[in-house]
């Protein structure tokens, strides 16, 4: 496909590798009969590593095909995330390249993980944009703590570690933006 028909969200394959399309940036040069350029902005499949690439509108990308499948997690297989389809129960087996930083989002009876997969063979992991984990260790409650926004680190079921407000205690569940990875209130 050409890369003027590129849209974000796209999976495309570059010299062998294969990246999602995060971002597109057209530029129109000035001068008359200049050639219009686009730069991606893109994320390689499974690594999640950066990319930028400036094509002319008439370059060529190759569209690969993305399938999303709903899973749910199930459990650990040494150091790989075993998840189950959620339609025909087949299982992923995901090793730690393919779950990356995501992996302290993981927790069994969570909605909303998506196993990314090309050719049959799983590629990444969409985790849902907000999950609910168990405070597992952080300071005790400070006695006398204002109603202001002082923080702690906590750390959570899954051993990642975040900050919370003051009055968070050990044992309570809190969610988690899995984008920012930031606190985002008492589960």
């Amino acid at each position: 496909m050409k890369a003027s028909e590129v849209k974000k969200g796209n999976v495309v394959e570059n010299e062998g590798t294969v990246y999602q399309v995060r971002d597109i940036e057209r530029s129109s040069p000035s001068a008359r009969g200049g050639n219009v350029t686009y730069r991606f902005t893109l994320y390689s499949i499974p690594a999640n590593r950066k990319f930028d690439l400036s094509l002319r509108a008439d370059d060529e990308l190759k569209e690969m095909e993305l399938t999303r499948r709903e899973a749910d997690f199930s459990y650990m297989d040494g150091e790989a995330f075993v998840f189950m389809d959620k339609e025909d129960f087949t299982q992923y087996l995901l090793g730690p390249e393919i779950v990356g930083d995501n992996e302290g989002y993981v927790v069994e009876g969570v909605e909303g993980y998506y196993v990314q997969i090309i050719d049959d063979a799983p590629v990444a992991l969409q985790v849902p944009t907000s999950v609910v984990l168990t405070v597992t260790d952080t300071a005790p409650e400070m006695k006398g703590a204002s109603a202001t926004k002082r923080t702690k680190p906590a750390t959570l079921q899954t051993g990642v570690e975040i900050q919370v407000p003051e009055y968070i205690t050990t044992g309570e569940k809190v969610t988690v933006n899995t984008v920012t990875g930031e606190f985002a209130g008492r589960a």
